[in-house]
């Protein structure tokens, strides 16, 4: 049963003339004011969030963006602060990106984090996507193979980092800790001081679900995020249903749905059609944004070249905000629709207990506020008790 309602903020800023017909992504540029404008969203956001009911606000890392899309580098640092204007909400790191920390760095810092907020934040890990980001801290991205075993790895360790008194770990890319004297003795283990003192509990996104990767959550008992209604010909069902068996072999036996998250975008309107006349520009910006990035599957190469030219990209055969509404990857319409649509969502996954929901990159602050806000008001009684 649905019980619990987060949301995910990837930490944009306000931009203006959004769009296919709007500027392109590699031509927007802001000053370094308007781009720490983010913090003060972000704020909003979570007191919203924590005074109407809501779960977790999950927020995303990313580094080095002039263009706005995604800027916030530090999730666990800003959860920290949150906390401290916030009562209630849970903070999720959705996701910290392995590849562009030391493990035991990221094991601290969230560890730290977890002492001075009393457990309200949600650890998560994720590989990463942008090149910028991954090969500019000195990790792998273009070799695929060698970003998952040094994701995995890393996760390994803080997981011993979190769950051991001290340990040891010699791997591919990590001797923890390096043979040498300390202070009259040959160090053979290491500490991280603080270990979390609340239970852990982390998430992670699922992109390619491949066995490898979804036996490793398993492995670890991470759960998982499925987001935005990925499921092109029932493959959001195929997924959910390979989570389970994953966890089935580690010895796990879940309900169809449980320990995953469903993620959408939505917008409530009077109607489905002026749902998709307002939130139609937001929904063109995001995938204008993520599609270059190989996110989108379904894109050719030239879709993604014409998505990118603002004067292609209104006629081009591009994807339309009308196709994610009928796939049911973006909620729109009276809230008596969506709650209809997240009620047959909950008697198909019986294990399902929570859902995200938020707007796109390029969604202004006012929208996202109206937003949330109605949607703590008009869906969210439906699904208590």
């Amino acid at each position: 049963m649905i019980t619990k309602f987060d949301s995910l903020f990837a930490g944009h800023i306000d931009m203006e003339n959004v769009g296919y017909s709007g500027v392109a992504v590699n031509d927007r540029k802001f000053s370094n004011k308007e781009l720490a404008s983010v913090y003060d969203k972000t704020d909003a956001i979570a007191k919203l969030m924590d005074s109407s009911g809501f779960d977790t606000l999950w927020m995303a890392e990313h580094h080095f963006q002039p263009e706005g899309y995604e800027c916030l580098p530090n999730i666990i640092l800003t959860a920290v602060h949150l906390a401290h204007i916030t009562k209630n909400i849970k903070l999720g790191c959705g996701f910290n990106i392995a590849p562009m920390w030391h493990p035991l760095r990221l094991a601290e810092d969230y560890a730290t984090a977890d002492y001075l907020t009393g457990g309200r934040v949600r650890f998560g890990v994720g590989r990463g996507y942008h090149s910028r980001e991954i090969e500019t801290f000195g990790s792998p991205l273009f070799d695929q193979e060698a970003n998952r075993d040094q994701f995995e790895e890393q996760v390994d360790i803080v997981f011993k980092a979190f769950n051991n008194e001290s340990f040891s770990h010699k791997g591919k890319y990590y001797t923890i800790p390096p043979s040498v004297p300390y202070r009259g003795y040959q160090l053979e283990e290491i500490t991280v001081v603080p270990r979390p003192v609340n239970p852990i509990e982390c998430w992670q996104p699922i992109q390619s679900a491949t066995p490898r990767a979804l036996n490793f959550m398993a492995k670890h008992n991470i759960k998982g995020v499925i987001g935005g209604g990925v499921a092109e010909g029932g493959a959001m069902h195929r997924v959910v249903e390979a989570f389970q068996k994953a966890n089935a072999d580690a010895g796990r036996q879940l309900e169809l749905g449980e320990n995953l998250s469903f993620g959408f975008h939505f917008f409530i309107a009077d109607s489905v059609e002026e749902g998709i006349k307002a939130a139609g520009k937001y929904y063109e910006e995001n995938l204008k944004m993520f599609g270059p990035l190989r996110l989108v599957r379904s894109l050719s190469e030239e879709q993604i070249e014409q998505m990118s030219d603002p004067k292609q990209a209104p006629t081009a055969d591009l994807p339309k905000i009308d196709d994610a509404v009928k796939a049911g990857g973006f909620l729109t319409g009276p809230a008596e629709n969506i709650i209809e649509q997240l009620k047959s969502l909950q008697e198909r996954y019986p294990g399902l207990d929570r859902i995200s929901v938020g707007q796109p990159v390029g969604t202004p602050q006012s929208v996202i506020l109206e937003q949330l806000g109605r949607f703590s008001k008009e869906i969210m009684p439906a699904f208590k008790g």
